[in-house]
């Protein structure tokens, strides 16, 4: 990182996201950081829960064609992959009850 110090050029310090960043954009912002940004609503970090219990990441090696499978399967059933391999373990596991 640079140790030289940003100047505006003709007010602005560029965009972001297509929003001109000048001095007053930088004061509404710090002023909402201030006041802990009224009115917005966070979630908490990391991914949803999806069970009432813990999970763990599970690593299994499958092959090219073993992926491509479970990939147009679960495109047909408009499920994620990792829904998919859920879905093909319960199954698997209720039949051996």
């Amino acid at each position: 990182m640079s140790d030289e110090t940003v100047r505006p050029v003709n007010g602005s310090y560029g965009t972001i996201g297509g929003v001109e960043i000048t001095e007053e954009v930088i004061a509404r912002l710090v002023k909402n950081a201030e006041e802990g940004f009224p009115g917005a609503t966070f979630r908490s970090p990391g991914r949803p829960t999806r069970a009432d219990e813990p999970t763990r990441a599970v690593t299994v090696r499958l092959t090219e064609s073993e992926l491509s499978a479970v990939m147009d399967r679960a495109e047909r059933e408009h499920r994620t992959r990792s829904d998919a391999i859920r879905a093909a373990l319960k199954e698997w596991a209720d039949a051996s009850a």
